[in-house]
Formats: structure tokens, C-alpha cells, sequence
């Protein structure tokens, strides 16, 4: 895994300025820590292209930017693409010439002979920029799930790329300002919905899209994949047939991203998802396997009793790091400014501090079982869906509290007061299945509410309209005809997945500590596969991941398969006030000379809700995410807007290769 940054010029004529190479070199320093073994950059009249290596896959002749034979095409790549070897020997035999044993040259060949057809033949997780001296142009693209990410933004003439926004600003020539709208999608929808991001002016390439930004400086992006509910593929197989192809998938996934020339770990969080991840492997690597957890202080958080067992069973030789209160709120800071964007959870934190027990243990790759509950039905969003489209069609039916009771055994306030949680959650959930949003009504509303703590002028900035308008423009053709639960699994998988899962909880926190994490459930295949699988084989009554279940129920202690399932989550306002005084960094931020100052927050409101967390009142998801957010949007503006120092340390063992693009394109 790697970091990419680079420039083109993006107005026809034109070149890029004489140093152009510092340029490049500035945005490569802002992210080194995506690269620490080593950098290149490239350079031709119109055309910029950085790179900064973690040594993965051919350690010794990998080295980027990197060029086809004739130095016609040239690509930046951050991934891993997990089929190149079989990739390799066809293109060997259509005659193609390889200088290195990486499966980045495999990209340059493979657009060689196909152009931007050339992603249809790709398994694995990336972004990369290629610069085709012959047209002139500059061809980006970003993996189907959206596993790395890509962002890019247009100044003055000049197109800039990168995989971290920390790196366009380092150039000079992209301006700094936080996008209000951002803000608002964020407090509703939990993240950003792309190409929007949280500054004006830059944005996201989509999951499963790519650009070209052709030599008159015209951009055009386009989509070559998205998930389809809509398939017939799996839906005449028996359950029988649907396990055996799920787990046929899921080995032949883990073969494939176990490919590497330095060792492979994995998370061990103890549920079913990384449980199944340790297991798959374990069935595929004779040499010892080492797995890395969390432990929590506070106890509603902890589960390192099903992690040990799992290790144990598992024969793993097993890492823990054991997260306090204090440790979150201590690491808060850097994890916002590798985030990026706001977030309304503490969870990436310890995550973040993960990362570096597994860097510190001498490790560049985990495995990870991320996306399993997307593809497979395992959140509770999806059994609440069942539940309230039940509602929807037996209004009357005296099961509901019943019915609603088993949705959240893992909280306690929830058991204590079904009727009250009832006659809440009903109230908000009658909105009819035909919304395309009928799923995520009651979360965005949950959170929606704490838009009351904007301030008065960024709620005028804003100017109305409602987030979620933002998904509507990406939903596919006949969305509307696909079961309620059909379209939740959709929305998690193009919204909160890319946007949070593997951003903030994920590539940001991961790479961070230059540790690449790799997601056999998000093996394109499978995610195709299970969303043509029968739902009832997804969730089985309220029983979530059920074929996942049964296909490794032999293969996992009974204590896994029969456990309920509890989501992974932190300490939130707690993790600032519970051990005493708060930091330093939030007394500032989060007083009303700040709050007022930057202008995001009602300075009064916000008030009242940090005296409340102080004294350990937060109540809720609603008070824990409303402190959160208003923190991390408050740090955020610290770090990018108020105080930017992009980095602290220069680019080791760079090389520079100059091309003439006249030369080339004649």
C-alpha cells in the first residue's frame, strides 16, 4: 500500500512550471506515512506524478512512478491487485515484456491493450493515476468498493490528485475552506456523500468510477461498476448450494489476498467476521499466525474474553492493546487529522492505536473481516427494516414489542423500557416502504436532530435542502422495485461503507501507522454474489449473517456461530471527561470564545451539552454523537484551516525521472 499525489496541466498548451518537482515532492511529504520505504517522482512537460512507497509485493524492483517499455505510459498506483499473477502470464503470452515482478506493471499493460476496459480485470483494492504521453491525458480510478481512497481538485489551471487531501493543500495551490454542506451530510448520514467532501473545492473520486482528463483539459467521469440487488444469479439455488458457493468464494478470496513478500496478520475482534477471517487463513499459511485486538477498560465495551478464546482455538499467537479512556481523548487529534473529516463516533481512535501495535510488531498487512456485515445482513439496521416492514403490513399485530425487544439485547436501558423505546421507535418509523429510504429514516433522523446545536450562520450557508437529496442523484435504475431490505444493504454499502467504515474506521487510521489492511468479504465477486442470494439465507427470521453461520459453523468454537452479535464500538464522551479534567485542546475548542470564532456551533446550546458530558449526564446515542461531531468538526478547523503543517519530516530515498512529453506524443 502506498501514497499517490501528483499534477497536470489542465489547459491546452500550457506546461507545468520549471519546478514542478517540488510541488510534487511538498504533496508526497504531507504523506509519508502511506509510504515510508521509499519515493519517486516523474516528470514531463504537462504531467506530475508522486509516489511514496510501503514495500508489499516485489520489494526490490517495485519502485514507482513506473513505465510500460517505450516510457509512453506512465502510472502512480496505491493497492494491491490480488489476481496479477494470473493477470501476468496471460499478458506474457500476447507478447508483453515485464521488468519487475509487481502488480503494478500488470496495470500499465493491461491499459495498454484495453484503455479504461482494462478495470473489468482487476480483483483487488486501489487508486492510480496513469499519464498516456501518446494522447496527453490523464486516466484515474478508484476500486469498486472504494477501499483507497482518491481525491482531486482543479486551481488555476492545474488538476491536482491524491490520496489524502492534506496532500492537494501541501501543493499551495489548493485553497483551504470547510464545506457547510459537508457538515450537514455528516451529522445526518454519518460521513460525506462523494464527490463531495469536507472542504469546498476538493472532491472524492466515487467507489467504482474513474476519470479521464483529456489533453485539452476536459474531465469526464464515468462509472464501471456498482452492486446489483437486482440479479438473478444465486436466487434459484437451494441454501445448500448458496453456502457452498458463499465459502468457495470467501477461500478462494483469502488465497488471493494472502499474496505478499512480507508477513500477514489479522484483526481478531472476536465476533463472527474476523473469527471466520482467522480461520480462513489459518487454512491457508503453515507458518504461525498472529492476530491483533482491542481490549477495553470499561467493561460495556470489552470483548477480549471471546477474543482469547478465538486465539486460543485458533492456536494464534495473539496481540492485545488495552484502550483507556484517556488513550482515546489522547489520540483524538491525530486521528481527526488523518480522518479528514468530521465523525460523530470516538471508534476510529482505538483503532488508530491498533494499527500501531501491529507497525510495532513488525507487521505491514492484516486481513480484516470488514464488509461481512453489509453483503451478509448484519447490522441491526437490516433486522429493523424486517421488523418495522411487518409493522408496515400487520399494523395491529401484538408482536411488535416482542419483536422489537430482541433487536438490541446488548442495551441494558433498551431491555429495562420496551414500552417507552416502543412507542418511540414506532412513532418515527411509519413512514411508508415506498420511500427508497424507508431503512435509514429513523438513524438520520436520530442524528438529523442534532443540526439544533448549528449556529445560526451555518445554517444560512447551508440553505437548506435535505442530505440525503445528495444519495438520490447515485441510486440505479429500478431502485425503487428492489425489497426494503434490498435497498438498506445498497445504501450501507455505497454510503456508510466507503464513507465511514473504510475511511475513518479504515484506510485512514490503518494507514496512518503504514499498515494496509486487505477485506476478503469485499472481494468484488463475493459482494456480487451474496446480493443475488435469497434474503431470508442473509438473515434467517432475525438472525443476521445466517449462511456465513452455517458455512463455518465447523470451522469456529460454538461460542462464535451462537453469540449475540454486539457492534464494535468506543467510549464516546466519555473518553473525555471520565478520568478527570478534560484536555486541554477540548476546554479550548469547546469554549463559546472558540465556538463563536469559527462560527459552526451555537455557542450557548453546545455549551449546555459539554456541561452535561462533564458531568457524566450524556444520555444516549443522540448527546454522545452531538458532542462528538461539534468536537471533530472544531478540531478539524484547527488543523486544516486555522493551523496547517502539512509535515514534519522530508521524503526518504527519492528519485526523480524527467521525460520529454513533446518527444514521446511525436
Amino acid at each position: 500500500m502506498c501514497g499517490i499525489a501528483g499534477i497536470f496541466s489542465a489547459k491546452e498548451g500550457s506546461a507545468l512550471s520549471p519546478h514542478a518537482d517540488r510541488t510534487v515532492e511538498r504533496m508526497l511529504c504531507a504523506i509519508t506515512h502511506r509510504g515510508p520505504d521509499g519515493a519517486g517522482v516523474f516528470l514531463s512537460r504537462r504531467a506530475g506524478l508522486g509516489h511514496c512507497r510501503l514495500s508489499i509485493i516485489d520489494l526490490a524492483g517495485g519502485g514507482q512512478p513506473m513505465s510500460n517499455e517505450d516510457n509512453t505510459v506512465w502510472i502512480t498506483f496505491n493497492g494491491e491487485i490480488f489476481n496479477y499473477i494470473e493477470l501476468r502470464q496471460d499478458l506474457l503470452k500476447k507478447g508483453h515484456a515485464f521488468k519487475t515482478r509487481s502488480d503494478t506493471e500488470v496495470i500499465i499493460h493491461l491499459y495498454e491493450d484495453y484503455g479504461a476496459e482494462c478495470l473489468e480485470f482487476l480483483n483487488g483494492q486501489f487508486a492510480f493515476a496513469i499519464f498516456d504521453a501518446k494522447k496527453g491525458g490523464l486516466f484515474i480510478a478508484r476500486d469498486r468498493l472504494g477501499i483507497r481512497p482518491l481525491f482531486y481538485a482543479e486551481s488555476r489551471g492545474l488538476f491536482y490528485f491524491a490520496s489524502e487531501i492534506k496532500a492537494l493543500f501541501a501543493s499551495g495551490g489548493v485553497d483551504r475552506e470547510i464545506d457547510p454542506k459537508a457538515i450537514d451530510e455528516v451529522f445526518t448520514l454519518w460521513g460525506t456523500v462523494a464527490p463531495r467532501t469536507a472542504f469546498k473545492g476538493v472532491s472524492e473520486l466515487q467507489p467504482g468510477h474513474f476519470m479521464v482528463v483529456d489533453r485539452n483539459g476536459t474531465a469526464l467521469v464515468k462509472k464501471y461498476w456498482d452492486v446489483d440487488f437486482s440479479g438473478p444469479a444465486a436466487r434459484g439455488l437451494g441454501m445448500e448450494d448458496c453456502i457452498e458457493g458463499l465459502k468457495g468464494l470467501l477461500v478462494d478470496s483469502t488465497r488471493l489476498q494472502l499474496r505478499s513478500d512480507v508477513p500477514v496478520g489479522a484483526y481478531l475482534s472476536g465476533g463472527l467476521d474476523s473469527s471466520v477471517t482467522t480461520a480462513l487463513i489459518r487454512n491457508f499459511t503453515s507458518s504461525r499466525l498472529e492476530t491483533f485486538s482491542i481490549a477495553f477498560e470499561d467493561a460495556a465495551f470489552d470483548e477480549s474474553g471471546f477474543q482469547n478464546e478465538v486465539s486460543k482455538a485458533m492456536g494464534t499467537v495473539h496481540h492485545e492493546i488495552r484502550c483507556k479512556y484517556s488513550d482515546i481523548s489522547d489520540v483524538f487529534p491525530k486521528m481527526i487529522w488523518h480522518s479528514e473529516k468530521p465523525v460523530l463516533r470516538t471508534a476510529p481512535a482505538p483503532l488508530l492505536l491498533l494499527s500501531g501495535l501491529v507497525r510495532d510488531s513488525n507487521f505491514k498487512v492484516v486481513l480484516t473481516g470488514e464488509g461481512a456485515d453489509e453483503v451478509l445482513g448484519g447490522y441491526d439496521i437490516f433486522r429493523e427494516t424486517k421488523i418495522r416492514e411487518f409493522w408496515s403490513r400487520e399494523p395491529l399485530s401484538k408482536m411488535r414489542p416482542l419483536l422489537l425487544k430482541r433487536l438490541y439485547p446488548y442495551l441494558p436501558a433498551f431491555q429495562r423500557s420496551p414500552g417507552a423505546y416502543t412507542a418511540a421507535f414506532f412513532g418515527r418509523a411509519v413512514t411508508s416502504i415506498e420511500d427508497v429510504f424507508f431503512s435509514h429514516r429513523p438513524r438520520w433522523e436520530t442524528s438529523g436532530r442534532n443540526r439544533v446545536f448549528f449556529s445560526d450562520d451555518l445554517a444560512l450557508r447551508i440553505n437548506g435542502g435535505a442530505p440525503e437529496q445528495a444519495i438520490l442523484k447515485g441510486l440505479p435504475d429500478g431502485f425503487a422495485s428492489w425489497s426494503p431490505l434490498n435497498r438498506a444493504q445498497y445504501l450501507e454499502i455505497k454510503g456508510l461503507l466507503p464513507g465511514y467504515i473504510l475511511s475513518s474506521q479504515g484506510d485512514r487510521v490503518s494507514m496512518a501507522n503504514s499498515i494496509e489492511g486487505r477485506f476478503p468479504f469485499l472481494d468484488h465477486r463475493v459482494v456480487e454474489f451474496c446480493a443475488s442470494m435469497p434474503a431470508r439465507y442473509k438473515i434467517n427470521v432475525l438472525n443476521e449473517k445466517y449462511a456465513l453461520k452455517k458455512a463455518f459453523a465447523k470451522d469456529l468454537p460454538e461460542s462464535v456461530t451462537k453469540r449475540t452479535k454486539q457492534p464494535y464500538l468506543a467510549p464516546d464522551a466519555k473518553s473525555f471527561f471520565g478520568h478527570g479534567r478534560a484536555p486541554d485542546y477540548v476546554e479550548d475548542l469547546m469554549s463559546g470564545r472558540v465556538l463563536k470564532d469559527y462560527g459552526y456551533f451555537n455557542p450557548e446550546r453546545a455549551g449546555l451539552l459539554v456541561e452535561k458530558c462533564r458531568g457524566n449526564n450524556a444520555t444516549g446515542f443522540r448527546d454522545n454523537m452531538a458532542f462528538v461531531g461539534m468536537l471533530s468538526t472544531q478540531m478539524l478547523h484547527r488543523l486544516f484551516i486555522e493551523d496547517f503543517k502539512p509535515s514534519g519530516r522530508g521524503v526518504k530515498n527519492i528519485r526523480c525521472i524527467r521525460l520529454n512529453e513533446e518527444k514521446q506524443s511525436a
